[in-house]
């Protein structure tokens, strides 16, 4: 996955939130801040082009598209979550943050927490 406009990969989480457009940028670092304040000992790195955070297995994923920003946490954390994610549109691993709405702190950290918890419990994928 490449981020729109660009050929080639950001270095590091950010290099790829300065290149992304200025309107998204305060969201990917509301983002990257929540997950980090959730996951404290998860390793940071560009994985697929964007921003990626493990821990004992792969944790969760971000990235901006045109009209939303996606937050990519392997399932079945979703599913799990399925009632606190209506108003948004998912996929079996994807929450789309349209552009201009709050950034749902709470919401998130519980997402990177429960996938904290699979992963701690030896359910993560490697």
């Amino acid at each position: 996955m490449s981020r729109p406009g660009t050929a080639r990969p950001s270095k590091n989480v950010a290099a790829y939130i300065a290149a992304a457009p200025k309107a998204m940028r305060g969201t990917l670092r509301a983002l990257r801040a929540i997950i980090r304040n959730a996951a404290p000992r998860a390793l940071e790195k560009i994985s697929y082009r964007i921003p990626y955070d493990g821990y004992k297995g792969r944790l969760v994923y971000f990235g901006y598209a045109t009209q939303h920003i996606g937050l990519y946490v392997p399932s079945p954390v979703l599913a799990m979550h399925r009632k606190e994610l209506k108003g948004y549109h998912t996929t079996m691993a994807t929450l789309r943050l349209p552009l201009g709405r709050k950034v749902p702190i709470a919401l998130i950290t519980k997402l990177v927490k429960a996938r904290l918890a699979l992963n701690e419990a030896g359910k993560g994928k490697r």
